[in-house]
């Protein structure tokens, strides 16, 4: 038995098919998702999402977001979903220095939004680096 997943960032849909399982960095923990799973919706946060397809495992690093879920279907919609090939180590690592100094050396000067951005941004490249890392390992 299988259930469709959908994993769509503001760009473009990274993936569309039958799965038979999934597991994503829910707000409060990994939540592992079979089909006939009881219906909900849950926040995700930065993290590894897996699935097995066709007997292949597949792994993206994603973002904050949103997961839908019901008996037959996962949707996804997050800011960020990136595979390992995807993920430049070198650039990512920089661009999570200069919003770490950012949010540091302007941190008075920020309102709060400004301030959950970077915050949300340090999330996700570090996300992106620990599913690089592991990878490479």
């Amino acid at each position: 038995m299988a259930m469709h997943l959908d994993i769509v960032t503001p760009e473009k849909k990274v993936f569309s098919g039958f799965v038979d399982n999934v597991y994503l960095p829910g707000a409060d923990g990994e939540m592992g998702i079979l089909p006939q799973h009881a219906g909900l919706v849950s926040a995700l946060q930065a993290g590894e999402l897996r699935y097995l397809h066709n007997g292949e495992v597949g792994t993206l690093a994603v973002g904050s977001g949103f997961a839908e879920i019901t008996q037959e279907k996962v949707v996804v919609l997050t800011d960020m979903a990136l595979g390992e090939e995807e993920i430049d180590e070198e650039e990512t690592e920089k661009a999570l220095e200069r919003a770490k100094e950012k949010l540091h050396d302007q941190e008075h000067d920020l309102d709060a939004e400004e301030v959950a951005n970077l915050q949300a941004l340090i999330a996700k490249q570090m996300a992106a680096l620990s599913f690089k890392r592991k990878r490479r390992h």
